[in-house]
Parts: structure tokens; sequence; C-alpha cells
């Protein structure tokens, strides 16, 4: 049966909380993590209006996305992505965040760990006012922020690269899922015009940097704003 265009989004973003419960329930040593991630990621669908529509022009409930820019999916995909993308690696290598002791916060490195993770927000806005789309100016940001994290926190190298190569998987697969049960929907959805043009199978080239490097900046963030390794 075809999905009715105006519920793809709803059902696509809905889709990320199914695994994220399914992780939260079985696993409670990473639900604080999860729940933190999760929670801080939320407000980023706030953002919406800066892609719609020059990245993407998804219908939405009530037609929020094309009438204002904003929508209620994307509230609901930034939880969904959040949580998981923070504990990924530490599902994978079976490792529950520590404390990071007293003596090592007080190295030369973590002088710049507020700079490290505010790194991404502060290059964004002057990249947005560049002539490019706005997901340029994102995956940039975050793989600016990513690289000073791992400058700060170098014990996190391992959870930052590894952490966005899974990210970008289960990201890779949503969107088989996507457009598998809604065929054709990216073409008609994405502003493909805008893009470069250049697909892996059926997925333009931007969502796939957006997830590694999006991965890679979330995966390590929950560790260095909690003093966590």
């Amino acid at each position: 049966m075809e999905i009715n265009e105006q519920y793809v989004w709803l059902l696509w973003s809905s889709a990320f909380l199914i695994p994220w419960g399914i992780i939260y329930i079985s696993f409670p040593a990473h639900r604080r993590a999860m729940l933190w991630a999760s929670l801080f990621t939320m407000p980023f669908g706030l953002s919406e209006p800066l892609f719609v529509p020059e990245y993407w022009s998804p219908p939405s409930l009530f037609d929020l996305a094309l009438r204002t820019g904003f929508d209620i999916e994307s509230l609901i995909f930034c939880f969904g992505i959040g949580g998981i993308a923070a504990v990924m690696y530490n599902l994978l290598t079976r490792r529950v965040p520590v404390a990071v002791p007293t003596n090592e916060r007080k190295k030369p490195l973590h002088r710049h760990h507020y700079k490290a993770l505010a790194a991404p927000f502060i290059i964004f806005v002057p990249l947005y006012f560049l002539p490019w789309n706005p997901i340029y100016p994102s995956i940039v940001a975050m793989a600016i922020g990513a690289v000073a994290n791992i400058l700060c926190r170098p014990d996190l190298k391992q959870k930052t690269w590894i952490g966005g190569l899974l990210f970008l998987v289960y990201y890779a697969l949503f969107l088989v899922g996507l457009e598998w049960t809604a065929p054709g929907y990216i073409d008609r959805v994405w502003n493909l015009s805008a893009l470069s043009g250049i697909n892996i199978a059926f997925m333009p080239l931007e969502e796939l940097l957006f997830a590694i490097t999006f991965g890679m900046y979330w995966a390590g963030v929950y560790e260095h704003i909690t003093w966590r390794k």
C-alpha cells in the first residue's frame, strides 16, 4: 500500500525512535547518555527553516514545513538520532563511560575544553552566509567540531572516527528504508539541483556526509561535556 506523501516524513522520523527505544530498554547502563544526548540534540530541529526550501521541502503535518519552515517531524528526528549517535560505539565495544580523574582534567589540553565543544556552532554562523547550500556549512562545522574534540580529548579519537562510520551505516539503512517505502521520495523532496549531483546509489552525497560528520561529533560529546572517558 502506498504511503500518503503527507506522512512520509513523519513516519521516517518516527522510525528512528524504534531502535532508540529498544536500546534504551535493553541497555540500562547507557540510558543516561542516550536521554541526555537526545534532549540536547532535539532543539536543533528548530533550525529547519535554514534548510527549507534551500536543501529540501518535505510535506509535513499541517503543511508546517512549507508554510513556516518549522515542523514537528524535525524535533522527532533530532531526538532519535542524537541518543543513538552518542552510544553506538559504546554498544559495539561494550564499554560504559567512567569519570575522568580530577588530576587529568587539569592538563593543558583541557584549557580549550569548551572552545572545542562550541567550535561547530561558532563556525557555522559565518559559513552559513557564504553563497552555498546550507547543508555544506553544517557538514563543515560538524567536521571541524569533531577534529577540535579530538585535539582537546585525544582519548576520544577512536570513538570519534568509529562512531562516525557506525552512524553513517545506520543512517544509510534508514535512507534505504525511506526509498523502499516511498519510491522516488528523495528525488521529489530534496533540492537535488542545488547540490553536488553526486549520488551513492540513490543517496545524495550530502546526506551521507551529514551522517558521518554528525556521528563523529556527537559520538564523544556526552563524554566531553560530562568529563567521562
